[in-house]
């Protein structure tokens, strides 16, 4: 999948706030990519919609655990 600058990637809020475990994400079409912010050159992740919502529901939020 081509990653041009046309896709809106932005920082996971659950990266650490140290600046080295940073994690992208952008949402296309048929769902989200997920790559490395350190190095965004590299291969990444393609996830379908059902995928991710299923991941972001095992993450604990803040407060809750």
């Amino acid at each position: 999948m081509n990653t041009a600058p046309t896709h809106k990637w932005f920082k996971s809020s659950y990266s650490g706030g140290s600046g080295t475990e940073c994690v992208e994400a952008a949402f296309v079409q048929p769902g989200v990519l997920v790559r490395d912010s350190k190095a965004p050159e590299r291969p990444h992740l393609c996830v379908s919609m059902p995928a991710w919502a299923s991941f972001l529901s095992g993450i604990p939020r803040p407060g809750t655990t």
